[in-house]
């Protein structure tokens, strides 16, 4: 029996001395780390989400924007007497600057004279007066076509235009600048003057946008 065996002991609890036990540190302190680790993480997340809520249901994102919109609304507007309060004024040629070639396409007889009539009587230059040719006659639904060279003014479009209420425009090869009025089967009369010179007084002084509301 060895020295380092206690009396009355033998067998597996016999110490020989060649061998000893083996001390390990014990892991509850690790154990301890984790938990208190876990347990701010949590309350981190449970405090994030908190406030995220508070945020939501107390309007911050409203009076986030609110303020945003309030800023925007602070931008001082143009003076009355600066050039952008107002959009420019845009230039058309006069009705007496325009020649216009009225087309009846209709089964109606004398109507392209009438017509003519009428728009001289506005201040148009009439040119030709006559049936429609064979491309257009009895083939135009509508009220009315305008048609005129690729390089004729917009603008004389527009004011012949007022003139017709859903009249469509083309352009073919022609190098002058008069504008062929083809009336349709759709057409009943010319737009009233009173109404015409309105439309024609809006082309020429365009109303700036409307201001933003805040």
């Amino acid at each position: 029996m060895s020295m380092l065996t206690p009396p009355g002991m033998g067998g597996k609890y016999k110490v020989t001395g060649a061998a000893y036990p083996r001390m390990t540190r014990p892991r509850r302190r690790r154990r301890i780390v984790l938990v208190v680790l876990g347990s701010i993480i949590g309350l981190a997340l449970i405090a994030y989400g908190a406030v995220q809520l508070i945020d939501v249901f107390g309007g911050g994102a409203d009076k986030r924007k609110t303020a945003a919109a309030a800023k925007d609304c602070a931008t001082p507007a143009p003076k009355a007497g600066s050039t952008a309060a107002a959009a420019p004024k845009v230039v058309l040629p006069p009705p007496g600057g325009i020649t216009v070639n009225v087309y009846n396409a209709t089964p109606r007889a004398g109507l392209a004279k009438a017509v003519g009539d009428e728009l001289k009587s506005r201040g148009f230059v009439i040119g030709k007066v006559g049936n429609a040719p064979a491309d257009f006659d009895k083939k135009v639904p509508g009220a009315g076509i305008l048609v005129g060279s690729p390089q004729t003014d917009k603008a004389a479009f527009s004011v012949l235009g007022t003139n017709l209420a859903g009249a469509t425009q083309q352009t073919d090869a022609r190098e002058t600048g008069d504008i062929d009025l083809i009336l349709g089967d759709a057409f009943k009369e010319l737009t009233p003057k009173a109404d015409a010179d309105k439309a024609l007084a809006a082309l020429a002084n365009p109303q700036p946008a409307p201001a933003k509301k805040c």
